[in-house]
């Protein structure tokens, strides 16, 4: 009897990520985020870009850049950082279309919270975006729930089989040490997301950067944003 189809993508939690992660989440049943892993320095984990008249701005939450600790295990440094994101964010984008849509959870999370620990901050925020303003039912869970075993690709593996995977969904990235062999042999489909041919939208301060967070579409687009992520392909 043929399992039912379970399609699971593993990846590491980042800050405010770019559209081409939430279509990733589309794309799967069940998202792990994969945060028991080593957090890398200037990376996407703790930041992220947004539009100015100057080109493409960081907007980086303070961890510090050793890499000698998981990502589940970075602190956030400095209590500060929350407002003057809100604050860029605010001066930046208050005039877009939907900007009030989104506000009050960038309010709720700059302004209303306080954050120890990256992992705590971006899992909120994803799933907070996805659920709240794209209306996604994908299914959010975070690797340490299992006792993973191996490195690297046998460890993808194992966190597949323990979560009932049938279908594997990764970012292209991953193609330097993913096997199909080793997925043929475990009875799980392996596929690349392509990020190619997104449409563009309107933005301000051209010329159109796809490279941004997430916020960028939401605030320009509002309902409209799954169109410019996933609903261009007609899915």
């Amino acid at each position: 009897m043929l399992k039912p189809r379970h399609t699971v993508a593993i990846l590491q939690s980042n800050y405010l990520p770019w559209k081409g992660y939430f279509d990733i989440i589309h794309d799967v049943d069940t998202f792990i985020f994969y945060d028991d892993v080593q957090y890398t320095h200037r990376d996407w984990r703790n930041r992220n870009r947004v539009k100015t008249a100057q080109g493409p701005l960081w907007l980086t939450v303070p961890v510090g850049s050793r890499t000698d600790r998981r990502i589940c295990d970075v602190r956030i440094e400095d209590a500060g950082w929350a407002r003057r994101h809100w604050e860029t964010l605010r001066h930046l984008y208050g005039q877009a279309p939907h900007f009030a849509r989104v506000a009050p959870l960038l309010q709720e999370a700059y302004l209303e919270r306080t954050w120890t620990h990256l992992s705590e901050l971006n899992q909120f925020l994803v799933q907070r975006i996805a659920r709240d303003f794209l209306g996604l039912t994908t299914r959010f869970r975070d690797s340490r729930e299992w006792t993973v075993r191996g490195a690297k690709q046998e460890r993808i593996l194992d966190l597949l089989r323990q979560a009932g995977a049938t279908h594997y969904v990764s970012g292209p990235a991953a193609k330097d040490y993913l096997r199909q062999e080793a997925f043929d042999a475990a009875g799980i489909a392996l596929t690349y997301k392509d990020y190619a041919g997104y449409p563009e939208y309107p933005q301000p301060h051209p010329p159109f950067e796809h490279a941004v967070t997430v916020l960028d579409v939401l605030f320009q687009l509002g309902p409209e944003a799954p169109r410019a992520i996933w609903g261009w392909r007609g899915a």
